[in-house]
């Protein structure tokens, strides 16, 4: 059993060496309120934001967190009026802000992995999608399928915090691929060995694109775990960086995932119609987790300077819940909420690199974006916490919150 704990803040001598942390980061699940970030279509108008997590702090050693957020200053809405529209962005807003297709991804399939059951995900998947008119996704057009982590119908327990994330992962799915099926893989619990074997149940039903939206401390165990679960080329498995602001976090520390970071997101009136910034102090709370691991080796691809082990993370997209998303959950919820987190980054660029198309046969496709940061939208503006350099801060290039950037199209997510 691999034991998990709360991310580290890294010392300047842990970041060149990839060492031992020396502090803890402060309060990962605690009730955080951020001020706002300003004013879009994805928020309303107020001096403050409040939030919970969705899930609730491991008790027990070897077990995740889920890395999703609700904004609990918005009433949800059980209903809406004829002319009425859900609070949070939807789809359009997604595919505009960045530049996606409507119709591609047609017969690829898209792996949710996450814990415990949602008895309510297929029905509530399909509200999401018809409120914004997207292709019907079921079971009986074999476009929706769930199943337990043994690849049958044995379904686990159902668990409240859980069953919103996973009605996070589906709809940020949908919105970045409309046209994919999804793949719900349900581990008995929040183990990272369940979690693990879900993962492996996942490619073993064919999905070429699996989201991972959980996370947990690292451990020396690691990488042992890298090779049992994560260790799957021609797979582009995306993982959260984490809602603990500065500090890593396994499995985004994997070398064979694609680490997934948040930022901000409003509208402008800029050339792109859209401005990111990285989530984090800037804007009250955590934010998206970054840093260098104590454990896992660099990937080759990875050429930044101050981090000898494998730096988190490598692309980013919207997380703040104060420019948050749309989701329909009903499962001990009440219908539509407003959800963020880097819960929400991770599903929706599975989304987008199976929009890309399937991953060569042998690749690690985490490398395909290194290749192409010419095609992503470089965030240089926010920090995720205090450090000496572009782990925490982002800048010009590469930085730890938001990677080498968010998707503007597809071609940065293929080789």
């Amino acid at each position: 059993m691999i034991r998990r704990g709360a991310p580290a803040i890294l010392s300047a001598a842990a970041l060149i060496t990839g060492g031992l942390a020396v502090a803890s980061q402060s309060a990962a699940f605690a009730t955080t309120t951020t001020a706002s970030a300003g004013t879009s279509s994805s928020a309303t108008s107020a001096s403050a934001v409040h939030t919970r997590p969705l899930c609730s702090e491991p008790t027990k050693p070897g077990y995740m967190a889920c890395q999703a957020v609700v904004r609990t200053d918005l009433t949800p809405q059980k209903t809406l009026g004829r002319h009425d529209t859900p609070k949070g962005f939807g789809p359009a807003d997604l595919q505009a802000a960045y530049n996606l297709p409507k119709d591609g991804g047609k017969g690829a399939t898209v792996a949710i992995v996450d814990a415990n059951d949602d008895p309510n995900a297929e029905k509530d998947l399909a509200a999401y999608r018809s409120q914004y008119g997207l292709p019907e996704c079921s079971t009986s057009n074999g476009c929706f399928k769930k199943i337990d982590q043994d690849g049958g119908t044995n379904y686990p327990t159902p668990d409240s915090g859980w069953a919103g994330e996973i009605s996070l992962d589906v709809d940020m799915v949908s919105a970045a691929c409309p046209q994919c099926h999804i793949l719900l893989v349900e581990a008995k619990s929040a183990n990272m060995d369940d979690l693990g074997a879900a993962v492996n149940q996942a490619v073993k039903q064919g999905a070429k694109y699996v989201s991972n939206s959980y996370g947990g401390g690292e451990e020396a165990a690691d990488t042992q775990a890298d090779d049992k679960y994560f260790k799957h080329p021609g797979v582009a498995i995306t993982v959260s960086s984490g809602d603990s602001g500065y500090g890593t976090e396994y499995p985004a520390a994997s070398q064979y995932v694609t680490a997934v970071g948040g930022t901000s997101l409003k509208k402008d009136s800029s050339t792109r119609g859209w401005s990111e910034s990285v989530w984090g102090t800037s804007a009250g709370g955590d934010g998206a987790g970054s840093g260098c691991s104590q454990f896992d080796a660099k990937p080759s691809w990875q050429k930044d300077t101050d981090c000898a082990k494998r730096a988190v993370a490598d692309v980013a997209a919207v997380a703040d819940p104060a420019t948050g998303l749309a989701v329909y959950d009903t499962y001990q919820a009440s219908g539509w909420n407003v959800y963020g987190g880097t819960s929400a980054s991770a599903p929706f660029v599975a989304g987008v690199y199976a929009l890309a198309g399937t991953p060569g046969s042998g690749d690690v496709p985490a490398s395909y974006p290194y290749a192409h940061p010419d095609k992503l939208n470089d965030v240089t503006d926010g920090s995720n916490g205090s450090c000496s350099n572009y782990l925490c801060k982002a800048g010009k290039g590469y930085d730890g919150p938001t990677g080498l950037g968010t998707p503007n199209g597809v071609a940065a997510f293929t080789k």
